[in-house]
């Protein structure tokens, strides 16, 4: 699961330490899925089966009670009844979780939008790609105290990808014409619209002028995504990757094959990106308390 390094204009805990926390979350995420998925298994396929046909499932405590101030660790949930049901409950879990480090530190926090609790296509990026991928998903960049909008940034081992989802409810044919504007057509209905290598060159130049100033040398490529609509390109721009639907599949398993680990260039362009993006917080109440636990329950 990618980890969500910056999220808006939020508050992030890995601009705290940029290199604890995405170690300590792929030990704690791992630490967390051997402990459940062993307490899954010790239940036994027919202690998971219903009693009877309009009975519920049974119910199962995934921790101990080790922390009576922690109510949270004796919730109880019902036990999914296939691995790949564990699988997803156990990331839609950590979704939230991960919400929580991308909105909040040990002392300051942000006031997050309900409705990305139900972001679908950030609980895609999140979820669809491995732990080595570090997701900046439109940070809002401080650049000369005047706050500036950017695309979603997707930093693995080997570089730095800026993309631009194009997705529609409903597929269409786009034409990627010059620098301004492209045709998106459908039943023979054509309609100019801005191009978008416009949002991504701005981001390009942000993101290659603030590693340039920290003196960084790390790739960079921008990216025009779409899963659902064809793109005809009849040349790919400088540094930039045009992925329309045929070729979507590809990119794809491109990404969830990378298998190289964290590496010391990767973890320092995301520190330095991270020091232009713009925060917005508050401190935490004092009689809030903080921790860093996860834990497999409805609430985070």
């Amino acid at each position: 699961m990618a980890q969500l390094i910056k999220l808006y204009d939020y508050i992030s805990r890995y601009e705290w330490n940029m290199y604890r926390y995405p170690t300590q979350y792929i030990r704690l995420k791992q630490d967390k899925w051997e402990k459940i998925y062993e307490r899954w298994q010790e239940q036994g396929v027919e202690d998971r089966k219903p009693q009877e046909k309009n009975e519920r499932g049974p119910k199962l405590k995934w921790f101990s009670k080790t922390k009576k101030k922690d109510m949270q660790e004796n919730h109880q949930i019902e036990i999914p009844k296939t691995e790949q049901r564990l699988k997803q409950a156990f990331l839609d879990r950590l979704y939230r979780f991960q919400l929580k480090w991308a909105s909040s530190t040990i002392s300051d926090m942000s006031l997050i939008d309900e409705k990305i609790y139900e972001d679908e296509t950030l609980k895609y990026f999140l979820q669809r790609f491995p732990d080595n991928y570090f997701l900046l998903y439109y940070p809002v960049f401080a650049i000369k105290n005047a706050p500036i909008d950017g695309e979603i940034i997707f930093i693995s081992p080997l570089g730095i990808e800026i993309i631009h989802l194009l997705e529609t409810a409903t597929p269409y044919f786009y034409v990627a014409g010059d620098e301004r504007f492209w045709i998106k057509e459908k039943n023979r209905k054509q309609k100019h619209v801005l191009s978008p290598l416009i949002p991504l060159k701005r981001t390009e130049q942000i993101i290659k002028s603030i590693l340039k100033q920290a003196d960084v040398d790390f790739p960079v490529q921008k990216v025009v995504l779409s899963e659902t609509n064809h793109i005809i390109c009849q040349a790919e721009p400088y540094q930039t990757r045009i992925i329309g639907k045929s070729d979507y599949p590809k990119w794809f398993e491109e990404k969830r094959v990378l298998s190289a680990p964290l590496k010391g260039q990767q973890l320092k362009a995301t520190e330095v990106i991270l020091k232009h993006c713009q925060s917005l917080s508050f401190k935490r109440p004092e009689w809030e308390e903080e921790t860093d636990s996860f834990s497999f329950t409805d609430e985070v």
